[in-house]
């Protein structure tokens, strides 16, 4: 039995699947702290994935050098770039690139030095299955969440999204740099959805190993000085209520 790994930005995302773990086991290895057992029948293993980019490249070497991984979920929250990715929304990815990646004149920018291209993808069947399992999960519970409270619309009905996202080392917070951000991209064809610290590392990781990547992001905010929600609201509201019921979604699924 290959072993699933489930990689979680925030606590509050790990929290219940670690409860729901059967035959839970907790290692404590390269500072991290990792949980295995079996979930819906799947071989598991659940970790955190530290913030940004060495941070999480680090955990996902472990991940598949000590625990076996060979296939890896993620998810997490991030800032929406994309004209129509809204706060609420959630954004699967079909690939990554790194938008803090500038080697050039030596290579072409935001390519990472050895790699052939850009975008480094994430497995498609992978991705087709969280996919799925993220549609099921947001039209099931989008009705049950209390959007007013979050200072949103009542009637809000978020969006599923798939496609690029971009990763940095760097928390996208105004509307300046976004847009900045958003038009250099677009500009070299990469019509990016979202933005956030860690995937692509994992992605590029999971690539050296041959691993299976897929991933998946609530959107907390628009990337710029005009959010108005509690983040810690949002994220104990909506995504971590999203990360939990699409994993479990996800591996019922496999």
């Amino acid at each position: 039995m290959s072993t699933i790994a489930i990689l979680s930005a925030l606590p509050q995302e790990q929290g219940s699947l670690v409860s729901a773990l059967q035959h839970a086991e907790k290692i404590t290895h390269a500072g991290r702290t990792f949980w295995r057992g079996t979930l819906h029948g799947h071989a598991v293993v659940l970790a955190l994935s530290g913030i940004g980019k060495v941070a999480a490249a680090t955990t996902t070497t472990a991940l598949i050098e000590c625990f076996g991984a060979r296939r890896i979920v993620f998810t997490g929250v991030a800032g929406g770039l994309g004209a129509n990715v809204q706060v609420g929304d959630v954004v699967v990815a079909q690939d990554y690139l790194q938008h803090d990646m500038d080697a050039s004149p030596i290579v072409e920018r935001w390519l990472v030095p050895g790699y052939p291209q850009i975008r480094m993808a994430c497995d498609p069947a992978l991705t087709e299955a969280l996919l799925a399992a993220t549609r099921f999960t947001v039209e099931r519970d989008s009705s049950q969440i209390d959007w007013p409270s979050l200072g949103m619309e009542a009637r809000h009905v978020p969006q599923v999204h798939a496609g690029l996202i971009a990763s940095g080392d760097r928390f996208v917070s105004t509307a300046g740099e976004s847009a900045v951000l958003r038009a250099s991209l677009e500009s070299a064809g990469h019509a990016v959805l979202a933005v956030e610290m860690e995937g692509a590392a994992v992605a590029q990781v999971c690539a050296d190993y041959g691993v299976a990547f897929a991933a998946v992001r609530t959107v907390s905010d628009r990337a710029d000085d005009g959010a108005h929600l509690d983040f810690l609201q949002f994220v104990e509201t909506v995504a971590a209520r999203y990360a939990d019921h699409v994993v479990h979604a996800f591996l019922k699924s496999l």
